[in-house]
């Protein structure tokens, strides 16, 4: 058992939660600290046992990736051509944080079918995924 005691914002940091909230949980009794003159202290154990973390820490895997496969039908030599390049262009945005993006492009233009293979984080697949709706709807 821990014997390391956190104030409220600290918790509030580590839950990704507003302080506020934390001070909610306490005094509602989800969450159980000691109550030290006019501010509380959270027992570490504690909030990992409120977080429900084990012991051993774990953290979410990083390398989480997202395969989606998108299919836009009937469109013009044209369009699929500016929706490569604008998905060409969306996956080189990003900083040294961001993970990499990786994107296919394959379209039949006897029947004007575009399909699209992306792989990426599931927030930036998403993230993606709004973006190619956005552009499917300027080009309509």
């Amino acid at each position: 058992m821990s014997n390391t005691l956190m104030t409220v914002e600290q918790a509030a940091e580590e839950l990704k939660l507003h302080a506020k909230t934390v001070l909610r949980h306490i005094r509602e009794g989800r969450l159980q600290a000691t109550r030290i003159g006019k501010a509380y202290r959270i027992d570490r154990s504690m909030l990992e046992a409120f977080a429900g973390v084990a012991s051993g820490r774990t953290r979410p895997p990083r390398d989480v990736r997202a395969t989606v496969i998108v299919e836009v039908p009937a469109l013009a030599t044209e369009a699929a051509e500016r929706m490569a390049t604008f998905l060409g262009a969306a996956a080189l945005g990003g900083d040294a944080e961001t993970r990499p993006l990786h994107f296919n492009t394959a379209f039949d233009p006897t029947s004007g079918n575009l399909k699209i293979v992306l792989i990426a984080a599931p927030s930036d697949a998403a993230r993606l995924l709004d973006l190619i709706e956005l552009q499917l709807g300027l080009s309509r």
